[in-house]
């Protein structure tokens, strides 16, 4: 507690507390070591007191507040649980099973849903109400993310999700009281509506209304078919995520592990999206070179790795494409070059390679088929795209143990990866890793060994600037994660734009999710800052344990220009590993 903070005092369950001033009476229980019940409250998000669970009573008061929205007071004593408000939170719970369908032995989020697990916490085994479930169609329209509404528990996470933390406003509440459903904005499809298939919903969806696009028994499929040669890759921030499914603490690196379990799930090549971070890199830090020493491009260059973000561009700020980098993914550009490169070294047919990925992102799967360019191959670059904990599913079906997992190497020279190439999956890191390279461009020099680390780029602040000094010149970069955070900055340029004045930056990065793809929609549940640093950190220490920490300095980046690419935004590279954009309307009715 600082100085400059008002302490509040006060007793709950008979044990002093002291806290901020503002702290609200679930915040502080949370931080005495008490936990209370809530399907409406989550981290990430403002209280919306709307589920009714944490009530708690207040000595002197008569009613029960909702310890949710309500702030601790000096010299207050708080009772957080007994008979009564037991008695009272399981009625509730009744309430909210009464217009819930018994379907948790087919549900997306069986064995991992807040509801049953409060249900089971609180003995409900029986339905003593009539049961009132809305004959709701299930939406899979957008191909990324489903939604079954008759799971829905109007906690209205999703909707608050939605609007304020990404600006997108595809879902919203319709109608009043008892009648009161989560839908689509306009009670659309989801696909009409503006959703980017950021996933942020499902993350923070509390049941299984809302769920990634379920694409496991295609990629059994795949591994059964004796004709299929079957290739795998994984993205930089699944590594350090995966095992919290397996009961390892958040941001525990399990890289090598990864490449065992999924050789032994059937995979004939093991792959790493970090070696595509670090193509992306070599091409995207070209991109900005041309254009900020060479004054070949608008400035500033927008990154555009993010498919969530590049739909929200295309829909929401047009005038901005011709800044947005033209680069592909890593998920694209490994896709690409395991169907050309790859395939022609080992002499596979690339009409029979089947390439899957392993990635954060929900919106990964619409990415897939996103434009002309991702079949530069001659065939769709990636076939599937499987979130976290699709893989997680897909584990645990196998009978595997990742535990019992030897340490593994990737295969070939689509695996090996610089530090700067693992940072890729976290918020900064795209602008710290194209800097590093970027730098190396124009002056021919790595930074000094104690600046590689650009740490006004790392955290988890909204937006975030920096200014790196490049042989005299000053590169202004601007980091902006969390949609909301995005028009902030680019009104900023807009402005100047308006005024005829030198852009405020030169170069941004993007990305949909709040903290990059360590928070993406595909990650495993229970997100908050907490794990996004822990994740984050993971990250981090990879890259500082890597002997090479910049993408340029990759040998099998080298290998595969000499061989087979030319040079960064050559003719072949072009071809290859960019593409391009195009205005989308918001709603497509």
């Amino acid at each position: 507690m600082t100085d400059q903070m008002t302490a509040v005092r006060a007793k709950i369950n008979g044990m002093p507390v002291e806290v901020p001033e503002g702290t609200s009476i679930l915040e502080a229980a949370r931080k005495a070591g008490i936990r209370i019940p809530t399907l409406c409250k989550h981290p990430d998000l403002l209280p919306t007191a709307a589920c009714g669970l944490c009530i708690v009573k207040i000595a002197g008061q008569g009613r029960m507040p909702r310890a949710c929205a309500t702030a601790l007071q000096d010299g207050m004593e708080v009772t957080t649980h007994d008979g009564e408000l037991t008695r009272v939170r399981r009625m509730v719970l009744e309430l909210i099973l009464s217009t819930h369908p018994n379907a948790c032995l087919t549900c997306g989020r069986n064995g991992n849903c807040e509801l049953q697990t409060l249900a089971g916490e609180f003995g409900v085994r029986d339905d003593r109400l009539e049961k009132h479930i809305p004959d709701l169609p299930i939406d899979r329209s957008n191909g990324s993310i489903t939604i079954d509404f008759t799971k829905c528990i109007k906690c209205a996470r999703c909707v608050q999700v939605c609007q304020d933390v990404q600006n997108v406003w595809a879902l919203s509440l319709l109608n009043r009281g008892i009648d009161t459903r989560m839908a689509p904005a306009g009670d659309i499809s989801l696909a009409d509506s503006p959703c980017i298939k950021c996933g942020q919903c499902a993350a923070h969806c509390p049941t299984g209304a809302i769920v990634e696009h379920d694409e496991i028994p295609a990629v059994w499929e795949a591994l059964r078919d004796p004709d299929a040669f079957c290739s795998v890759q994984i993205a930089p921030s699944v590594r350090v995520a995966l095992g919290e499914e397996f009961g390892f603490p958040p941001g525990t690196n399990l890289t090598r592990q990864i490449y065992a379990i999924l050789r032994r799930l059937g995979f004939q090549a093991v792959f790493d999206t970090n070696f595509s971070a670090d193509l992306t890199i070599m091409e995207e830090a070209s991109e900005f070179v041309e254009r900020f020493a060479h004054g070949k491009g608008p400035l500033p260059l927008i990154t555009s790795c993010c498919p969530a973000w590049t739909d929200y561009m295309e829909k929401n700020h047009q005038d901005f494409i011709p800044n947005f980098s033209t680069a592909k993914s890593p998920q694209q550009m490994l896709g690409v070059m395991a169907k050309t490169y790859f395939s022609e070294k080992m002499g596979i047919d690339p009409a029979k390679h089947i390439q899957v990925s392993i990635m954060p992102c929900t919106a990964k799967k619409y990415e897939l088929e996103r434009t002309d360019e991702m079949f530069a191959s001659g065939h769709q670059d990636v076939d599937i795209a499987l979130t976290t904990r699709e893989l997680a599913r897909m584990i645990k079906q196998s009978g595997l143990v990742l535990r019992e997992m030897p340490e593994e190497e990737a295969d070939s020279v689509l695996g090996e990866y610089s530090g700067a190439g693992t940072i890729f999956g976290t918020t900064g890191g795209v602008m710290e890793a194209a800097l590093r390279t970027g730098h190396f461009m124009v002056t021919g020099e790595n930074l000094p060994r104690d600046a590689v680390e650009i740490h006004p780029v790392r955290g988890l602040e909204g937006v975030k600037e920096a200014e790196i000094d490049i042989r005299g010149a000053t590169v202004r970069v601007a980091v902006a994660h969390g949609m909301a955070n995005v028009d902030k900055v680019l009104d900023r340029v807009r402005e100047a734009r308006e005024r005829g004045e030198d852009p405020p930056y030169h170069f941004i990065e993007v990305m949909a999710c709040p903290g990059g793809c360590i928070g993406g929609g595909g990650q495993p549940y229970g997100i908050s800052n907490e794990v996004r640093r822990k994740r984050m950190e993971g990250l981090y220490q990879d890259d500082q344990n890597r002997a090479l920490r910049c993408s340029h300095e990759n040998p099998s980046i080298q290998r595969i220009y000499r061989e087979f690419l030319g040079e960064p935004l050559g003719e072949k590279a072009e071809r290859l590993l960019h593409t391009r954009y195009k205005p989308r309307r918001t709603y497509l009715r």
